[in-house]
């Protein structure tokens, strides 16, 4: 359960935000989605290999400027 507290006189708002904050931080949105539909083994490993493959090539161009 997540709990957020809340300060005295404190926008109700500004509380919102914290709890939405939290709560994509947890990640249960994410994993609902992925638990929707199967996707093979092979094919998960070949998406986090393109995905790191991307996060390089992003790192190289920030060294190269």
């Amino acid at each position: 359960m997540i709990i957020i507290p809340v300060k005295e006189g404190e926008n109700i708002e500004r509380a919102i935000k914290k709890f939405k904050r939290k709560f994509e931080k947890t990640g249960v949105v994410k994993e609902l989605r992925s638990r929707q539909a199967f996707i093979k083994p092979s094919i998960k490993r070949r998406q986090e290999i393109l995905h790191a493959a991307y996060i390089q090539r992003l790192q190289q161009e920030k060294d190269n400027e």
